[in-house]
């Protein structure tokens, strides 16, 4: 599906509901299925998270081997193989292969689409493996599909390289509380993404577990019995906030949007869009469970110049916003966003040369030049099937005509994002191919 999204004007004033934290919503879904007594609310409705839940809900229902997709399971076939796909679903597949790994007695093969069987799993295996999981390649070796044969986990000391994606981490981190001796974790290097770490830690102490996080070591205690019942409600995303906050920065002075549901102390990384985006004349005002977002007059832009190593899921969006306010950019801290749904740097260096951008990037970093040449009209963004080339380009018909090809990959993360700017006053028809 591809859309037209014509040259737009945004609403003075909007309200948009956006859909759970996915990041929140993935470690809360694993936390549940290791202790049932806790109760979500607010989930993500994003592919992501249904793909985690679904997987987590068919192991509790110990479920006869997937006859209809046999490839990963015929290099060695076994009666009681449970073979997951969880298709393009990143956190999922992380996630996924430490809960299995401690799951005693279950046997699993995590596959996934073929760009999932492109992007490395041999750190996060190789942590599990020093604690004694028994886990095994079908083909290549350091990617999906993986075998996963669950133990019992005596072993609680391992070492993983600091500036991974904190996916891994985290993902050691959401099983410690089941192994018998807990997990003492060393970092080793400069960490990278610190706010995931800490929001997973978070979430632990919230539910009881016993975290200890001192210089580059991570300590979490076992815990001996199940947490009290509680309900747990999961923030909105700060990520699909991020498009709210490029569409204000490119609309006219006095625009308004209301987002629920968020909190001032968040969690998530990306909540540092408030202070980045005071940068580009938006304010923003917390009141209760809701932000408003409003464009400010008379304001100053400036190069920005931004290390993003702790929320590198918003470069996208703040580089698209920069081009569409003509100002020059310098971002850093971006080597994670290799190994993403696509080459992230690359597939931006692409796209917004389509634009007639001037940029250049490396393995880590992204630099754009200011302008004032009009942006290209009805360019059509190829989004390489990742949910956030899609969204982060949208708020560009603000100020051109912009055609968005495989728009329906926003599922993965915000399923209801194109309706959401039609609310907003965004006129978006399918455009014929």
């Amino acid at each position: 599906m591809n859309l037209l999204l014509q040259s737009a004007i945004c609403n003075l004033h909007s309200d948009i509901k956006i859909t759970g934290s996915k990041s929140e919503t993935n470690r809360l879904l694993l936390l549940q299925a290791l202790f049932p007594s806790i109760t979500l609310e607010n989930t993500s409705n994003s592919d992501d998270s249904e793909v985690m839940q679904k997987a987590l809900v068919l192991n509790t229902q110990h479920p006869a081997p997937n006859t209809q997709n046999p490839e990963p399971s015929t290099q060695h076939p076994t009666p009681n193989t449970q073979i997951i796909d969880i298709h393009h679903a990143g956190t999922a597949m992380r996630f996924l292969t430490a809960y299995f790994a401690v799951n005693e007695g279950r046997e699993v093969v995590l596959t996934g689409s073929q760009r999932m069987t492109e992007r490395p799993i041999k750190v996060l295996v190789e942590a599990l493996q020093q604690l004694g999981a028994q886990i095994s390649y079908e083909y290549e070796e350091g990617y999906p599909p993986i075998r996963i044969k669950g133990q019992k986990i005596t072993k609680n000391k391992v070492s993983i390289p600091a500036n991974v994606s904190s996916q891994y981490i985290s993902a050691l981190l959401l099983v410690a509380p089941k192994l018998e001796n807990g997990i003492e974790l060393t970092l080793v290097g400069e960490i990278t993404s610190i706010p995931y770490i800490k929001m997973t830690l978070a979430l632990l102490n919230e539910i009881g577990v016993e975290t200890i996080f001192e210089e580059n070591v991570i300590t979490v205690k076992p815990i001996t019995q199940n947490p009290k019942p509680q309900t747990l409600t999961v923030e909105s995303d700060w990520s699909s906030a991020s498009y709210f906050f490029s569409i204000v920065a490119l609309s006219e002075v006095g625009t308004q949007i209301t987002l629920s549901s968020y909190k001032q102390n968040s969690l998530q990384g990306d909540s540092d869009l408030v202070e980045i985006y005071a940068k580009m004349g938006v304010e923003t005002h917390f009141e209760e469970n809701k932000i408003t977002l409003v464009k400010q007059p008379n304001f100053k832009l400036e190069t920005l110049n931004i290390d993003l190593n702790n929320t590198p899921d918003i470069a996208q969006t703040i580089v698209v916003t920069c081009l569409g306010l003509g100002i020059g950019c310098h971002l850093t801290g971006l080597h994670t966003l290799k190994i993403k749904e696509t080459d992230r740097l690359e597939a931006l260096r692409i796209e917004l040369t389509k634009l007639g951008a001037i940029i250049s990037v490396t393995n880590d970093s992204l630099t754009l030049a200011a302008t004032t040449d009009v942006i290209a009209r009805n360019v059509a963004i190829s989004t390489y099937n990742d949910h956030r080339m899609a969204m982060a380009f949208a708020p560009l018909a603000l100020k051109v005509p912009i055609i968005i090809e495989n728009a329906e990959v926003v599922s993965k993360s915000y399923p209801d994002f194109w309706e959401d700017l039609r609310q907003i006053g965004f006129d978006i028809e399918n455009q014929k191919i």
